[in-house]
């Protein structure tokens, strides 16, 4: 200030050095922050530490990519032969493809680290599958990439043996293995549960809630859109609706033969069923997890879920003292669970006397489980992805 002035003494007084100095010490501010803006942007750069490229080759990498991770495809035709996205989260950078284009061997592999969606449902699908596993391992012998991971639409009666060799931990090169249904050897460490999600492969949407789904009234109580097999259960619900009259209250459409193929007309009957009802039946199929609870949840029609292990090979540890849908119950899914689908008048006759305030708030409570449920899936799949592959700072 001025005692520098004084010391000079012969200096010419500048009346707009206030100003000035004012100017300079902002100038130094600013400079500062884009300094400190620039050092951050590097750093965020040198944070996104991992480069992850999946490679989706069965209809779930849609429900992880565009349902879980919320991202997008180009082009956004579903039949392209070649579809990509990538998005940058946390650390790490996603980079997607999909479609029939995606070959072994005919793409660039643009990452050090590859998440494989593969289709484990049957023989042949299995044959596939090991193709790819078999082109990654080349990758790894040759310094190509680093790390595989597999996400895996497992067998309904959980017979995934044929991928464990692949398994880090039994020799092979696989390091995390996310896998459908209530599988025995999760174990949170190098095997996973992940959900089932709803039936990309007949492109069901993601349905961004409304007010309207939320708030208007709905003509049935319930619905069940599906296949009635042969001594199933499904013929024991049919039955029950049948016996009370409730066949009257709910969307019923009942056929006797599985379709895999979705008309724009079925599917926009299935969706106004689920739009249309307050409740969505679940009877087990060959497994007791389905697409049809996921889809229920998204237009917040609350799933009934018959509670019952099916046979196979599922569950069959003692991790797994909640199974069956393990992972759901674990998350504190706000369903309705019933062993037998004789409950299914009384929980019905109580849907009766519930007034559309009550029905809004558990709708509200549904939708936002199910968002926070696949936050909560996307995040522990990072983590878990980044916890594996990137080294850790001990050393």
């Amino acid at each position: 200030g001025f005692s520098g002035h004084a010391a000079l003494g012969n200096e010419e007084w500048n009346p707009w050095e206030g100003e000035e100095k004012n100017e300079l010490v902002a100038s130094q501010q600013r400079y500062e922050a884009n300094l400190k803006m620039i050092k951050n942007a590097r750093s965020h750069l040198e944070q996104t530490s991992l480069r992850v490229q999946i490679w989706g080759k069965a209809a779930i990498g849609l429900y992880l990519w565009q349902h879980i991770f919320g991202g997008h495809l180009q082009p956004a035709d579903v039949t392209a032969q070649w579809r990509e996205g990538s998005q940058k989260t946390g650390r790490t950078y996603f980079s997607f493809i999909t479609g029939p284009s995606v070959v072994p061997g005919y793409f660039s592999v643009e990452a050090e680290n590859v998440v494989l969606v593969l289709n484990g449902r049957e023989k042949a699908k299995i044959a596939y599958a090991t193709q790819w596993l078999h082109y990654a391992q080349t990758l790894i012998q040759t310094h190509k990439i680093q790390h595989v991971a597999v996400v895996l639409l497992g067998n309904e009666q959980c017979n995934n043996e044929w991928i464990q060799p692949y398994l880090k931990r039994n020799g092979g090169f696989v390091n995390l293995l996310f896998v459908t249904y209530d599988y025995a050897l999760v174990n949170e460490g190098d095997v996973f549960q992940w959900p089932l999600g709803v039936a990309t492969y007949r492109n069901f949407p993601v349905v961004e809630p409304s007010w309207s789904m939320l708030h208007d009234p709905r003509t049935y109580l319930c619905n069940f859109l599906g296949t009635v097999y042969k001594n199933s259960s499904r013929e024991t619900l049919m039955e029950i609706l049948k016996q009370e009259g409730l066949d009257k209250l709910c969307w019923i459409g009942a056929r006797e033969q599985w379709q895999p193929q979705e008309t724009n007309e079925s599917f926009k009957n299935y969706q106004d069923a689920l739009l249309q009802s307050d409740l969505t039946l679940c009877p087990v199929g060959i497994n007791t997890e389905c697409y049809r609870i996921y889809e229920a949840c998204s237009y917040g029609s609350l799933p009934v879920i018959e509670d019952i292990m099916t046979p196979g090979d599922c569950g069959n540890s003692s991790m797994y003292h909640s199974a069956p849908l393990q992972l759901l119950k674990t998350m504190g899914a706000p369903f309705i669970f019933i062993k037998n689908w004789k409950e299914l008048p009384a929980v019905l006759e109580k849907e009766k006397k519930m007034n559309l305030q009550e029905k809004i708030q558990r709708r509200k409570k549904l939708i936002e489980w199910y968002q926070n449920f696949k936050a909560w899936m996307r995040q522990k799949f990072i983590n878990t992805l980044e916890n594996s592959f990137l080294p850790s700072d001990k050393g």
